[in-house]
């Protein structure tokens, strides 16, 4: 069966890496983010970012959440980043490896390299997140 995705307008876009593009107004305050203009392009249907772990990891920062998403995937382009998932286990993504992480499922970070470099990919661009603690 073919899945289709609801028509709406999009804009071509071309986002070449610009340092000053990063920026720590995301999400968490331990990463840096670099938007690459999907959610404009697509009018809200998607996000994707590169995230960058700015700070080291610390335990304090393991807050159990989720993601009230329609669609979810992390790539990674540098590094290690480790998640634990309620119903799949502890998981390590390592430089080339990604997961889909389905709607809602609940998850707790676990640990990242100094040099971690993720690709995140949201529908829709703007989701809420959850903590669960």
């Amino acid at each position: 069966m073919e899945a289709r995705l609801q028509a709406s307008p999009q804009q071509f876009v071309v986002s070449h890496l610009k340092e000053e593009d990063f920026k720590t107004d995301g999400l968490r305050d331990y990463s840096s983010y670099r938007d690459l203009a999907v959610a404009a392009a697509t009018n809200g249907l998607a996000q994707v970012h590169v995230i960058r772990m700015i700070a080291p990891f610390r335990p304090e920062l393991s807050v159990r959440h989720h993601h009230n998403v329609q669609f979810q995937m992390v790539y990674c382009l540098k590094g290690w980043f480790e998640t634990e998932f309620d119903g799949a286990g502890r998981h390590r993504l390592v430089a080339g490896s990604s997961w889909v992480q389905p709607p809602g499922i609940r998850h707790t970070v676990v640990g990242w390299s100094d040099d971690c470099e993720l690709l995140e990919i949201l529908m829709p661009a703007e989701p809420e997140t959850v903590n669960d603690e």
